[in-house]
């Protein structure tokens, strides 16, 4: 195995982001064979060399786990949570891999969560760069005028920076009426706040998509492990294969034009209300 820089090694044991492992090798809590680490250029070989963070012997996961989890409401999509919260991993337990999740929902948000040991593919997954388009079933107590729907799908601000372009469809008119959104980011709490810039609060969201993968008939607190034809697909998605095919090439820009706010098929569109039935259900 190949040496490696630090923090590539830190963020695919799943310690940190890549961002958050070079304040941690400053900050002087990575060592390497018993020596204390500060500098950022600095690599090692995890097969061979004894890397530790605050003490603690990081090693190789011997194989990755993916996994597609629907998150319910007032659940905290993170490893720990400091005010005592219950977390996702809560419902991983029975696991002697440890894996954490990709991303965040919002605590009082629902729905399709990945959890994974893979931290190249957790990177990537959560780097605007790589264009994965992420698909909401909002409940709102209002409707928005048109000029309205327009603003928000070509971005409003948000702390000094503007979002991204997104999409927004209508699929249920009411008093409360429900929203599908797709976003490329992932800012936090973004679709509340982009409702919100408009005076209308979100009274129910649910992820029902990331990319080409649907939650499907996971119910609140399940969980199940992604095929290996999910996992390939997510990876050439993300670049994270040297070799795509030519054929795959065409799959992926299938893909992306899927995510785009063209036509929706009935099939499609029949699944998006039935879930909106079951969350107006509960």
């Amino acid at each position: 195995m190949p040496e490696e820089r630090l923090q590539k090694i830190l963020a695919n044991a799943g310690v940190a982001s890549r961002r958050k492992a070079e304040e941690l090798i400053r900050a002087g809590r990575v060592s390497v064979n018993g020596a204390t680490i500060t500098e950022l250029g600095s690599k090692a070989d995890l097969a061979v060399d004894k890397v530790k963070v605050d003490g603690r012997v990081l090693s190789a996961p011997k194989h990755h786990l993916y996994f597609a989890f629907n998150k319910p409401r007032n659940v905290v999509s993170t490893v720990h949570d400091p005010e005592g919260r219950q977390t996702v991993l809560s419902f991983f337990k029975g696991l002697r891999d440890r894996v954490y999740p990709v991303g965040r929902l919002d605590y009082a948000s629902e729905g399709l969560l990945l959890l994974t040991n893979d931290g190249e593919f957790a990177n990537k997954m959560m780097s605007p760069a790589s264009h994965i388009t992420k698909t909401y079933l909002v409940k709102v107590n209002g409707p928005l005028l048109p000029e309205q729907e327009e603003q928000f799908r070509q971005g409003i601000p948000m702390h000094g920076r503007k979002t991204a372009p997104a999409g927004l469809r209508l699929l249920r008119k009411a008093e409360n009426p429900w929203y599908e959104v797709k976003l490329m980011e992932g800012r936090q709490n973004q679709i509340r706040i982009m409702f919100k810039h408009f005076g209308r609060l979100v009274e129910k969201l649910k992820r029902v998509k990331i990319g080409f993968l649907d939650l499907g008939s996971l119910k609140p607190g399940a969980y199940r492990t992604l095929t290996n034809a999910e996992v390939a697909h997510f990876r050439r998605l993300l670049h994270l294969d040297v070799a795509i095919e030519q054929g795959d090439a065409h799959e992926h820009k299938h893909d992306e034009r899927s995510a785009n706010d063209g036509p929706v098929s009935k099939r499609q569109d029949h699944r998006r209300r039935r879930a909106i039935q079951q969350s107006g259900a509960r």
